[in-house]
């Protein structure tokens, strides 16, 4: 499959963003206090500073630490509404099969906080067009196959098993 470079991270930003602004509560915003306590790509994304992320990540800085309650610097940035960290962050290779504190990875999330609607199927095709794992599961073991069905998404469950989904 052919994939433009920065197509994979576009996704994932507005993946990102989309959650965000929908209110997915799987995340709390970093308090000042653990704000003022970040070192490395944390301190550089809360401060939405895009330079120093360029700067650390070529010098092989772990594009997936975490804080203490899982956020990584692109969840940091995206919080503080950052987009020129978003952006440096994600260029810099924003896993696609990421998984959070959920145990979710993207093709999850756009099923289990989709209504199924266009979006969300929109969203789906893309991640499965970039080459999204999606045979990864949850935490209790439900694939996005099986979670798609047990949402009644059945455009969603008609295109992973297209797309080879057990």
């Amino acid at each position: 499959m052919n994939v433009r470079p920065g197509f994979i991270g576009s996704v994932v930003l507005w993946l990102i963003v989309s959650f965000w602004i929908a209110g997915a509560h799987s995340q709390v915003a970093p308090s000042a206090e653990e704000r003022a306590g970040y070192g490395g790509l944390l301190a550089a994304a809360t401060r939405g500073h895009a330079d120093a992320i360029r700067a650390l990540a070529a010098n092989g800085a772990d594009l997936d630490v975490w804080d203490a309650y899982g956020r990584t610097p692109l969840h940091v940035a995206a919080y503080g509404a950052h987009h020129a960290a978003m952006r440096a962050l994600i260029d810099a290779g924003a896993p696609l099969d990421h998984v959070n504190n959920l145990g979710w990875t993207a093709v999850i999330e756009a099923i289990v906080l989709g209504d199924g609607g266009p979006r969300h199927v929109e969203t789906l095709d893309t991640l499965i067009r970039a080459g999204a794992n999606l045979q990864l599961a949850d935490r209790n073991g439900r694939t996005p196959l099986e979670l798609a069905r047990l949402h009644g998404h059945d455009t969603m469950v008609q295109m992973l098993i297209r797309a080879g989904a057990q």
